[in-house]
């Protein structure tokens, strides 16, 4: 074919595409019409922007449908291994674009809508977030299950579908209030309502012990309050709608949900009594522990989808394959973290007392059909539940509880028949805390794998939490460095940087993670490094419009900004990062003829409703901005602002247009993170300590494009062996102790000079996540950031090869290594 023929083929491919590309968007377009009369029930006339929201969702939602009954029968078909991610989280966000994206039909969606008068952005914004999580842990869930159906694993999420999810944050004069989120107050048109798929869940009651033979009993458990869970299905789309999985969350309804006699007898509201109990489960993601009634709601929750999703499975695998014998060669569950760590006793139960297998076989069975995920080394997040209010609520789950712990210790007895302290350490039972059931050592004992979240997260885990169950176990513990969804996190977050990568690298970069490697070559060329600045700088300007917006404070699109979004806690240590700020605020009007380099400081993130020491953070750093923001003197050379309700959709926009990411958290604290591959994949330079997957983003960028500093985690061992007091750090520091003097004297707090003086007290005598061990290395590592921004060259050859050296960090590898070390599932390949 010469090239004149080759030109004129050419030019029918484009005809045809083009005819096809406006065939789809007339149907599109057809269909969106036709859901608005008969789903919503409106005429275009009179149609709301959340109409045609709705309308909109259920025409893809059909085209999603037809892949997902498809990806069903297949896996039916074939007998596949089913993966069962249990996870008290799932901080999916919003899913219009997300589905749009993932369907390759964002542009086509587009152009339907434009014809009819409608703005794809602005029903983009109209969507709730579902704020079904509280941070990493549930957007770390979202992204597996879409990498699960990317790489056309078999897979159902199973979890809560809360009625209000995390609470809805308003700042008020600097304090952080808690309101009710109304995710649902307008429905759910990615949903799917199962009626008949319901469960009975038992709480408290009695155990009967029922003859089957001279030497056997079985156990029949008569619960004293049953509760129905029912079932709501969100179909999860893989990159290119390869597969489509279920995220099925449950609702909990009362059995008899109105009293009619009390009803009928005057008492209206105490015929209600029942459902409002049973309803209360779903209610509120993490309500506050702070009493035993909020403690044992928390129980109740857990156990609850617990239950009903090993229920369901159950019932799914004995309607596949027949008999409940063969279900470890066909199932997989994990669970994510340790709060369903009860799904080890139950499914215990169900075997042994539904099912009449022998215990040993049951257990054999439990231990090779499960494996967990630890998240956390912070004491108070592994679970420990009271053995009275375990033994009141869940009395058969105890008594298993009980035996497996006799069994273990008994063999662990064998072998160290001396070691008191040996048995007391790997015993599910903690006796010197009130008798409490520790939840992690039930998750680790009914697993055959545990796996922790990043190298030095596993590490540490051998070496600490789980030390002496890893000496009797050790091929039980590995490793799966966390990931994140790039679909979501740079294709979709970021759709201008997408395009200059598809331009350069070519459409493989959307197929393969690790085509990044290419852009390395280019991280030196001054084009391209000013194509990538332009990027940042209209996502910077998008942010700068928002803060104008949401806060009336302006700022300087061409100044550095400074990002630090994530849970408010003092182990991510939001107080070092204002104390830096204070710091620098001195800084500035001490030499103000220095060669500033104008900075803005972002925060963002909730603090638990309980957590008052966070939510007084939160206080301090509105209050550092009130004074800096307002001083004519620093002429906007600092401005710091705080980004109030950080939800999943505000972090695609934030990350973005971040130039610094804050991960600094005390090292040795923080597991992995998640949020920090994100920043790193969207070109921001990290600031940070060597600290969960810090040091493996570390090891792939160099160290030369990421900036670590403070105390290793062995050093704040030693450090805290040594003791908390940090006086002679203090005193030592010229300008930590000139920052502490002016928070503890009421310099930013006039109206209560005492507000803050606890909290300098605490750094001084008790600085446990060691703020002032940090204080002086992470202010230099500031400036040296400062001394690079004033360097665009060196800058954003090494934004460029964060970017290009973080392809590892995609869920799509987290979900190969699980697949692989851990479920023993195949898992399709992209091609390179």
């Amino acid at each position: 074919m010469d090239i004149s023929e080759r030109l004129a083929a050419d030019e029918t491919s484009r005809t045809v595409d083009t005819e096809q590309n406006d065939a789809d968007v007339v149907a599109l377009r057809d269909a969106i019409l036709d859901k608005l009369t008969y789903h919503v029930g409106k005429r275009r006339a009179v149609a709301t922007e959340r109409d045609w929201l709705i309308a909109t969702a259920v025409a893809i939602r059909d085209l999603i449908v037809d892949r997902w009954v498809s990806s069903t029968e297949a896996t039916y078909q074939q007998g596949a291994k089913r993966v069962y991610y249990l996870s008290l989280e799932f901080l999916i966000g919003r899913l219009l674009f997300d589905n749009l994206n993932n369907m390759n039909m964002i542009e086509t969606m587009r152009a339907a809508l434009a014809g009819l008068d409608v703005d794809l952005d602005k029903l983009r914004a109209l969507e709730p977030d579902a704020a079904l999580g509280n941070g990493g842990l549930g957007r770390l869930a979202a992204c597996f299950m879409e990498s699960m159906a990317t790489l056309d694993i078999p897979a159902h999420g199973y979890g809560i579908r809360y009625e209000h999810g995390l609470f809805r944050q308003v700042v008020k004069n600097g304090w952080q209030h808690e309101y009710p989120e109304d995710w649902l107050a307008m429905g759910n048109p990615w949903e799917f309502h199962r009626p008949e798929v319901s469960y009975n869940i038992g709480f408290g009651g009695s155990i009967e012990a029922v003859p089957i033979s001279e030497a056997a009993v079985r156990h029949v458990w008569h619960p004293a309050e049953t509760v129905e869970a029912v079932g709501y299905d969100t179909p999860v789309v893989g990159w290119r709608g390869r597969r489509v999985n279920t995220l099925r969350l449950w609702s909990a309804r009362s059995a008899d949900p109105l009293r009619l006699d009390a009803f009928n007898h005057g008492d209206h509201a105490g015929a209600l009594a029942e459902q409002v109990r049973a309803e209360s489960i779903t209610k509120v993601l993490y309500p506050s522990d702070a009493t035993a009634a909020g403690q044992e709601l928390r129980l109740r929750q857990e156990y609850f989808f617990v239950s009903a999703s090993l229920q369901d499975l159950v019932r799914r695998h004995i309607r596949a394959f027949g008999h409940i014998s063969s279900l470890p060669d066909k199932t997989a569950i994990q669970l994510n973290d340790t709060h369903p760590a009860i799904a080890v006793a139950e499914l215990m139960r169900i075997l042994l007392d539904v099912h009449q297998i022998p215990w040993e076989e049951a257990w054999r069975m439990t231990q090779a059909t499960f494996s967990y995920t630890n998240h956390t080394l912070l004491p108070e997040a592994l679970e420990v539940w009271p053995v009275p209010l375990m033994e009141r609520l869940l009395p058969r789950h105890m008594q298993i509880i009980y035996l497996i712990n006799a069994l273990h210790l008994g063999k662990v007895r064998l072998e160290y028949p001396s070691d008191d302290r040996l048995l007391s350490s790997v015993s599910m039972i903690d006796e010197q805390q009130g008798r409490r059931v520790r939840m992690s050592h039930l998750a680790f004992l009914g697993s055959h794998r545990v796996n922790g979240v990043s190298a030095l997260h596993t590490g540490l885990m051998r070496e600490t939490v789980f030390r002496d169950l890893h000496n009797l176990f050790p091929e039980r513990i590995v490793n799966v460095t966390n990931g994140i969804a790039f679909r979501r996190w740079l294709f979709e977050a970021n759709p201008r940087l997408t395009r200059l990568l598809t331009d350069t690298v070519g459409p493989k970069v959307l197929e393969d993670e690790n085509a990044l490697t290419a852009l390395r070559p280019l991280a030196s060329d001054r084009a391209f490094q000013k194509r990538f600045a332009a990027c940042r700088y209209v996502n910077k300007l998008a942010l700068a419009d928002l803060i104008r917006r949401e806060l009336e404070i302006r700022v300087d699109p061409n100044a550095l900004f400074d990002v630090h979004i994530k849970r408010i806690h003092e182990y991510k240590r939001q107080l070092l990062n204002i104390l830096e700020a204070i710091a620098l605020y001195n800084a500035i009007r001490a030499r103000p003829m220095d060669d500033w380099a104008p900075r803005v400081k972002i925060f963002a993130g909730k603090a638990a409703a309980s957590y008052y020491q966070a939510k007084l953070v939160i206080k301090l750093i509105h209050d550092v901005a009130k004074v800096v923001n307002n001083d004519p003197t620093v002429r906007n050379i600092l401005k710091i602002v705080f980004l109030p309700n950080y939800s999943v959709s505000l972090a695609e926009m934030v990350i973005p247009a971040s130039d610094v990411s804050e991960q600094i958290s005390t090292a040795g604290m923080e597991a992995s993170g998640t949020g920090n591959m994100k920043f790193a994949l969207n070109g921001a330079l990290t600031v940070g300590t060597l600290d969960g997957a810090n040091v493996e983003i570390a090891e792939r960028v160099g160290m030369e494009n990421i900036h670590i500093f403070g105390l290793t985690a062995d050093k704040v061992a030693a450090r805290r062996q040594r003791g908390l007091d940090a006086g002679d750090l203090i005193a030592a520091s010229p300008a930590l102790s000139e920052v502490l003097d002016s928070v503890q004297a009421g310099v930013f707090s006039p109206d209560e000079p005492d507000r803050y003086r606890g909290l300098v007290d605490s750094l001084r005598y008790h600085d446990y996540f060691l703020v002032c061990a940090d204080f002086d290395h992470y202010f230099a590592t500031q400036r040296h950031i400062a001394d690079i921004w004033r360097r665009p060259e060196e800058w954003w050859q090494s934004a460029i090869l964060n970017t290009a050296n973080v392809g590892w960090f995609s869920s799509d590898r987290s979900i190969r290594d699980y697949a692989t070390d851990v479920w023993d599932v195949p898992a399709y390949q992209a091609s390179a």
